[in-house]
């Protein structure tokens, strides 16, 4: 079944079973409703007549009480409840006997009193002065004319509900088409999705959740047609950093067994051969690493660090590099920064970021360290030429090499573990000055 219709019985459903809840309430109260209302007006019945019975003209009250008897045609019983005797009645003689002979046992709280027939009557009793006179005067009304009001007021009720019923599977399906349209439209877009055709996704109007849904699949096309065309240029510079050594290696190798190499050539050759071996192995072992970070492999060993500490370690390993090359390495460290990370992978991270530095260096590279709260931010500033603007956006991405770059993967697999560490890493060009900055923020971690 399609949702729409799914949500219309659903609501409709709904809508019945309060609708019925209700009705049913109302229906049981009418009844109490009524009977009070029909108390009320012989409470006023019998005021009248009490107001008739204190006539002082005794020739006046009998005509005034026999005329009231006469107009107002509704049953009256009028007995003595110390001598159980029915002095007047307008009812049945067994009805009128029966209910003084229970008056004081079981009807003189009751509101509702039966006949000898099992007919049902609202009453009303009142007691004459002197109260010692036992005269008691019994007003009532038959049940089954308030049942008859009730039966015609349910009757009307259930009409209304209908009524009401119709309407409000009306509107419900309206505002259902209007909630389930952006959803069936939404389900178009994810199809061009599956099927990649991620320049054919279009925003969908709608508006609340479905509005934030739709952000985000259009978000999800965005990042999968990104992935993708990340990995076939991660595919194409793979096979093209892998086939350069390898086709120096496959040279070398067939000119030495075809005797094209003799000697010193056969020797250099197979230096080159070894050279290429360990940086083909270097290429396919960081690419392992990469993977590895990339996927939830026991790769990543977080322990309570200081990150200060290591950022020392990586300086001091840099150091030959840096005399090599005629730079100076300054650092200045800050206070201690504890947090749940794998020691070894930052390390190795710092270290592939400050010898990108050094490498890129006229004459300094300085390293800081800033603690603030639970956050420390770690910069690493050269004094070259700066990073070139078209190599800025996809500076991390694998494969990517700037002037003097060795695999292109170093700076990588320095953000795979940056972000597994929980942090965020970018670089950025000096403003004013030469040369350009990296940048590492880590927010301190429990343990898990």
């Amino acid at each position: 079944m399609r949702l729409l219709y799914q949500l219309n019985v659903a609501f409709t459903a709904l809508i019945i079973v309060i609708m019925s809840i209700t009705a049913f309430f109302i229906y049981s109260l009418l009844t109490d409703m009524l009977v009070q209302d029909e108390l009320r007006q012989l409470e006023g019945r019998a005021n009248i007549l009490r107001g008739i019975a204190n006539e002082q003209n005794p020739s006046e009250r009998v005509a005034k009480l026999s005329q009231f008897i006469q107009d107002s045609n509704f049953p009256m019983v009028l007995f003595d409840r110390y001598e159980e005797e029915v002095l007047f009645s307008t009812l049945p003689n067994e009805t009128a006997q029966t209910w003084v002979e229970n008056y004081d046992n079981e009807l003189i709280e009751e509101e509702v009193w039966e006949s000898h027939q099992g007919e049902s009557y609202v009453v009303y009793d009142l007691g004459f002065a002197p109260s010692r006179s036992g005269m008691i005067l019994v007003i009532a009304t038959p049940l089954d004319d308030l049942q008859a009001v009730q039966s015609s007021f349910a009757g009307r009720m259930i009409g209304v509900f209908f009524i009401g019923l119709m309407l409000a599977i009306v509107v419900s399906y309206f505002l259902t088409k209007r909630l389930v349209t952006p959803l069936t439209r939404l389900k178009k877009e994810l199809k061009k999705i599956e099927k990649r055709q991620f320049d054919q996704v279009q925003t969908v109007k709608s508006s609340g959740e479905i509005k934030e849904v739709e952000r985000s699949v259009r978000q999800m096309a965005y990042e999968l047609e990104r992935y993708i065309t990340s990995q076939k240029q991660f595919f194409q510079n793979a096979s093209h950093e892998l086939k350069t050594p390898l086709m120096s290696i496959q040279g070398y190798a067939e000119g030495i067994r075809d005797g094209v190499f003799e000697r010193e050539a056969a020797d250099k050759g197979l230096t080159v051969i070894v050279s290429e071996t360990d940086r083909l192995k270097k290429i396919v072992n960081e690419m392992i690493l990469l993977a590895k970070l990339d996927s939830n492999e026991d790769v990543y060993h977080p322990e309570e660090t200081d990150v200060v500490e290591v950022i020392t370690q990586a300086k001091d390993r840099m150091v030959p590099l840096a005399r090599e090359k005629n730079i100076v390495l300054h650092f200045e460290p800050s206070e201690a920064f504890y947090t749940y990370v794998d020691s070894e992978r930052i390390l190795q991270a710092l270290i592939n970021m400050i010898g990108n530095a050094i490498r890129h260096a006229n004459h300094q590279v300085t390293l800081n360290s800033f603690v603030k709260n639970d956050t420390l931010k770690f910069l690493v500033t050269d004094d070259g030429k700066g990073i070139p603007d078209d190599l800025l956006p996809q500076l991390f991405e694998r494969f990517i090499k700037g002037k003097g770059g060795e695999t292109g993967l170093g700076l990588a697999i320095s953000r795979a573990i940056v972000q597994r560490s929980g942090g965020t890493i970018l670089a950025y060009n000096n403003e004013g000055t030469q040369g350009a900055t990296f940048e590492i923020t880590l927010t301190r971690r429990m343990a898990n």
